[in-house]
């Protein structure tokens, strides 16, 4: 992961525009609230497949990382939702610049 990448999703998160862990996550993509979810590439395939399936069906993009967790401060929490338009904008320009790849 980039540090522009990294720096990106922990400033989103630092500003309160993210939920982080599975049910806070699910919750906010159910409401229609999430703009962009990103996972963990460490993730079990069910889970990848879960969350595709979620974001496939609530018209939100759905990115894997190399690591949630770290970059959020949180290193037990694999996905996060982004709530913020601004932020998810930040977050998929980073992504441009490096090799994290779609769903």
């Amino acid at each position: 992961m980039t540090d522009r990448l990294y720096n990106a999703i922990g400033l989103c998160m630092k500003a309160g525009k993210a939920k982080s862990g599975a049910f806070a996550a699910e919750n906010t993509i159910k409401a229609g609230k999430a703009k962009l979810v990103l996972l963990e590439e460490g993730a079990s395939e069910a889970t990848k497949t879960h969350y595709e399936h979620l974001c496939a069906a609530h018209g939100v993009p759905f990115y894997t990382v190399e690591t949630v967790g770290s970059a959020i401060g949180k290193d037990a929490h694999i996905v996060m939702a982004v709530t913020d338009p601004n932020f998810r904008d930040m977050i998929e320009r980073a992504m441009r610049n490096t090799d994290e790849k779609r769903g």
